[in-house]
């Protein structure tokens, strides 16, 4: 991302998306809390579905980068599974990151513009793709066991990973993202 207040923007849109979602803020929200005019915002992002695209593929440029460090720092799949729940619940207890920011997006779908739609869904198609070959290199690997195909293995991890902080944010209890997700963890990890 280049500039630093380009930066600035993304980093409050993300924030603002996170807890309000796309319909729950304007431009004018994000020129308050970063102190400067609504102009500069449409310099760099002549709409709000821009900056939803720009946020959303920053929000995947990390992930990528996370997810290609934890596959050279750990190759076993199991524990690239656990340090993946391990990355949210962390986010949701300390609240740097309580919510997803395409599951935030996708709730809202409908009515979302078809550039910001697409750009959700091919975080989920990107998410399941990694999550399918990890769990097939698990198989492989001798750690996980699946009832179903590694694809969708991976949209059901995926759905309860984000059903898990559904149900955190709904009751206000981050423990409860961690009991779903050691259940979820505990069906797909052998015993060794």
């Amino acid at each position: 991302m280049t500039g630093s207040t380009a930066k600035r923007i993304v980093d409050e849109g993300r924030r603002l998306i996170m807890i309000r979602g796309y319909n729950g803020f304007s431009y004018a929200d994000i020129a308050a809390a970063i102190g400067i005019r609504k102009a500069s915002i449409h310099h760099h992002f002549p709409g709000k579905n821009d900056l939803a695209v720009a946020v959303v593929d920053y929000s995947r440029a990390i992930i990528r980068a996370q997810v290609e460090a934890l596959a050279l720092a750990e190759p076993d799949a199991v524990e690239q599974l656990r340090a993946y729940a391990g990355y949210w619940e962390r986010c949701i207890a300390d609240d740097s990151a309580p919510f997803c920011i395409a599951a935030m997006l996708a709730a809202e779908l409908p009515s979302l513009p078809d550039d910001v739609a697409r750009a959700v869904r091919a975080h989920f198609a990107e998410l399941s793709g990694w999550l399918a070959h990890l769990l097939a290199l698990g198989v492989r690997q001798g750690g996980v066991t699946l009832v179903g195909s590694p694809e969708d293995e991976a949209h059901a991890f995926l759905s309860a990973i984000y059903g898990a902080m559904l149900s955190a944010r709904a009751f206000q209890d981050p423990a409860r993202f961690v009991s779903i997700t050691e259940t979820l963890l505990a069906r797909v990890v052998r015993l060794r």
